[in-house]
């Protein structure tokens, strides 16, 4: 028989099944929306709704004429499910609600909500905290997942479990306020603890504790095929490892964490002010001898958090400390302070708030209010919690769009003798074009061995082991949305912003090139996102995807599969 007659006898569908398997193309999957003819009836959302006991809402959008007043309160945010913390990006995404959400109290109720947006091809969405910059909390035309009832936190033998609802403020209050233990969380307190832990996750004393995913010992999650899986370093030993900062929303939806806790050190405190330099030359010579006082002096696992170097000339210094009393962390800053003051080329506005407090007060709304530390904003919204609180510092991303963001990690080679005047060029270059903050407690050299060897047990870019700072340099305004008169976004303001953001990150990348970036605080448009967020653990990351989730149900935007999907996640490539 020839070709002709064989293809004229065997058809087309027959032809399919003589092909070897990898030339078949499969259909592509797409996900359904409201006015496509296979979006749920009306029938089958009520099944939905009595599967998880009346839970089912139609997501509200408050921003719809006006911006409300409590737009700033992120308390608000968090209990409204159709908003997150970050309004948008320029250029990138704008927040738009779901049109259904399921206000899970359970792992069941998520199982329920993950079976049926599987069932009827739904793009789904998980949410607990909202405080994604990159907008992975929300989708429009999608099922939300929303956590947020699930704050439950609980501690005994030495862990912590908390719901994934639950907010680091709440985590802080039980675990130590009240509990006199320590759980490595976020800075941020309206941050998720969800999802920080599966982006990896920093606070203040990282340095001194790890990772906050590095302090996982088990996680209850559901995964795409709507089972309620139990990860720990045994059971789904892969999954286990890819929640400890895979990225958010990625391998599942996680209903339930369990944490180490750490002994509670005595004393925390901080180190604040300013330093303002005559002159461009006295400027690099600032920040060149801060670099190397900052090798000498506060290169350890005590000192975290920042120092900025802004256009303007002037270096703040906003840094934590653990571990010290009030003279021993004075003394350290001594010999900078006497450096500085002797010079002539420099000022200092105010005078240096340098000092310790019981850790255990940290987080403490009471015990803060009575010594009269200004450091909280509170929802003062009627029978709000009085824990309810934000820090001074955090208030500007609520409400907020991105016009740039951008973070690299620098490695300690930098500060080698024969490196930090090359480090000292780099930051002085890019704060010429926008503000460069140093956060020394995401970067782990400098911690102690075990810390270091937590945190190469996780699915971070291995990059964070050899880094003493990421650098982040970011900028927006808020509080905005498109289509609200007085509030719209400055498209042309945010275009050259992040423009600016871009020019002074290049310039870091000149000495650190191959640093890698955090994925919860990154370029939205970030290149190579598989290896700068992962680096080698790239390649394992993507079978555990293929196992657990085949079909990509849960989709975030540069998360670990999102190459196969359209931007939107609705369109299978």
């Amino acid at each position: 028989m020839n070709r002709r007659t064989f293809l004229k006898y065997s058809g087309g569908a027959s032809l399919v099944g003589l092909w070897p398997r990898s030339l078949v193309v499969p259909s592509r999957i797409r996900r359904v929306r409201p006015s496509d003819p296979g979006w749920p009836s009306p029938q089958a959302w009520k099944r939905l709704n009595d599967s998880v006991d009346g839970n089912l809402i139609r997501v509200e959008f408050p921003i719809n004429t006006a911006l409300p007043s409590n737009i700033k309160n992120p308390y608000y945010i968090g209990d409204s499910p159709g908003l997150t913390q970050t309004l948008g990006w320029v250029d990138a995404w704008t927040t738009k609600p779901s049109v259904y959400a399921v206000a899970a109290r359970n792992a069941q109720d998520i199982a329920a909500a993950v079976n049926f947006a599987r069932e009827n091809n739904l793009r789904v969405v998980v949410k607990g905290g909202g405080h994604s910059y990159q907008g992975t909390s929300n989708a429009p035309d999608s099922l939300l997942i929303w956590t947020r009832h699930m704050r439950d936190v609980t501690m005994e033998h030495g862990m912590v479990t908390v719901g994934s609802g639950a907010i680091w403020a709440q985590a802080y209050d039980a675990v130590t306020t009240k509990g006199g233990a320590y759980v490595q969380g976020g800075g941020c307190t309206t941050v998720g603890v969800a999802g920080l832990i599966q982006g990896g996750g920093f606070g203040s004393f990282s340095k001194h504790f790890g990772m906050a995913a590095a302090s996982l010992l088990e996680a209850e999650v559901v995964t795409a095929d709507g089972q309620v899986r139990i990860a720990n370093a045994s059971t789904n030993p892969d999954l286990f490892w890819a929640l400890k900062g895979g990225g958010g929303g990625t391998f599942g939806a996680v209903s339930r964490l369990t944490l180490r806790a750490h002994d509670l050190p005595e004393f925390a405190g901080g180190a604040n002010f300013t330093v303002k330099a005559a002159s461009d030359d006295a400027y690099r010579r600032l920040i060149r001898r801060f670099v190397a006082f900052y090798r000498e002096s506060l290169f350890n696992d005590h000192w975290g958090e920042q120092a900025h170097c802004a256009p303007d000339n002037t270096l703040e210094i906003s840094m934590v400390h653990i571990g010290l009393d009030t003279e021993q962390s004075r003394g350290i800053w001594q010999p900078f302070l006497d450096w500085v003051r002797s010079s002539g080329a420099y000022t200092i506005p105010s005078e240096p708030e340098i000092g310790s407090m019981p850790l255990r007060h940290w987080w403490d709304v009471d015990w803060r209010a009575e010594h009269h530390h200004d450091v909280f904003k509170s929802d003062a919204r009627s029978g709000a919690s009085p824990n309810n609180v934000w820090w001074n510092g955090d208030a500007g991303q609520v409400g907020w769009v991105v016009w740039g963001y951008e973070s690299l990690w620098l490695p300690a080679s930098l500060l080698d003798d024969d490196s930090q005047q090359k480090l000292a060029d780099a930051l002085f270059a890019a704060s010429r074009h926008d503000e460069v903050e140093l956060h020394f407690n995401k970067g782990l050299a400098g911690a102690p061995a075990d810390v270091i060897d937590a945190a190469r047990d996780t699915a971070m870019n291995p990059a964070v082991c050899n880094a003493f700072a990421l650098a982040i340099i970011a900028d927006g305004q808020g509080p905005a949305y498109p289509g609200v008169v007085g509030h719209e976004p400055d498209l042309a303001r945010g275009r050259q912003g992040a423009s600016n953001v871009h020019l002074a990150m290049n310039e870091l990348r000149a000495v650190a090139p191959n640093g890698g970036a955090y994925v919860s605080e990154s370029n939205f448009f970030e290149s190579d996102f598989q290896h700068s967020y992962w680096g080698t653990n790239h390649a394992r990351l993507a079978k555990v995807k293929q196992r657990y989730d085949p079909d990509g149900l849960f989709f975030v935007h540069n998360g670990v599969g999102s190459e196969q999907w359209s931007a939107d996640g609705f369109t299978q490539r």
